[in-house]
């Protein structure tokens, strides 16, 4: 495969996928997802690569979500809702071995969610996360929801999702969204580190453990996917597609003029 979207490295045991489309704020479309379940694969399986990095271009962003200049009612591509967002997901669970989120600005929307899936997150001081699918008439109802809340805690997920705050990169420290916090300068120096130390291990043992560790949310998977299907209808109401029109004319939402 050919990318476009992102860039793919690999160097020394570790290989990484750049989300490579600043412009967009790294935002994806249904091509970026298919290139990095491609780019997962490759180096998932590959005996040589012992852990995956994900990260976005620049730093601006590591990643903000479905592109919603590609959305209207659905995304541009495969998958339940134009976008084949459970095969991504599931490719990050999947390969054994570890993937780390390099996390270089901001990871909202669905760029939490896949922030929130990588085994390990390591994110810069200038870094924001949190949560905006209610504001744009979308959500994740499955490892978006329920994985985030084995991580942040029940009462915390809900705030994340229910008022779509943003938090700092010490503020995802403090609930356990991310493992570790430096500044923008030392972050690839940081994420080396941490490879090399999962690169001195047993890539046997790590490959069990990821294992063991999914086995205690692996029902998710199935409301995952069950709950994309209620999206998908979702996108079709009035209610769901103000959300979008209104981000894309930069106004404010009226979600309740819509419900009926």
């Amino acid at each position: 495969m050919n990318y476009e979207d992102i860039l793919y490295e690999e160097k020394n045991g570790i290989g990484t996928i750049t989300i490579n489309r600043p412009d967009k704020m790294n935002a994806f479309r249904s091509q970026t997802c298919e290139e990095m379940i491609h780019a997962f694969n490759k180096g998932g399986w590959d005996k040589s690569i012992g852990v995956m990095v994900l990260t976005g271009a620049g730093d601006r962003a590591f990643c903000t979500g479905g592109d919603q200049s590609a959305h209207s009612g659905s995304y541009d591509g495969k998958g339940t809702i134009g976008l084949p967002l459970e095969s991504l997901q599931s490719v990050i669970r999947d390969i054994p071995k570890p993937v780390i989120a390099r996390i270089n600005g901001y990871a909202i929307g669905g760029g939490n969610v896949l922030a929130t899936l990588c085994d390990l997150s390591i994110a810069s001081e200038t870094a924001s996360l949190g949560q905006v699918g209610p504001k744009v008439g979308s959500v994740d109802p499955g490892f978006g929801t329920a994985y985030l809340s084995r991580i942040v805690g029940e009462k915390k997920a809900r705030e994340i999702w229910y008022l779509c705050r943003r938090y700092s990169a010490q503020e995802a420290l403090a609930m356990g969204l991310v493992n570790k916090v430096v500044p923008a300068d030392q972050l690839d120096a940081e994420v080396q580190q941490w490879c090399e130390e999962i690169l001195a291990n047993s890539p046997t043992a790590i490959a069990l453990a990821k294992r063991a560790f999914n086995a205690d949310t692996e029902h998710q998977r199935g409301l995952a996917f069950l709950g994309l299907q209620g999206v998908h209808l979702f996108y079709q109401t009035e209610e769901s597609k103000e959300g979008v029109a209104a981000f894309n004319e930069k106004r404010k939402a009226d979600f309740r003029s819509k419900v009926k």
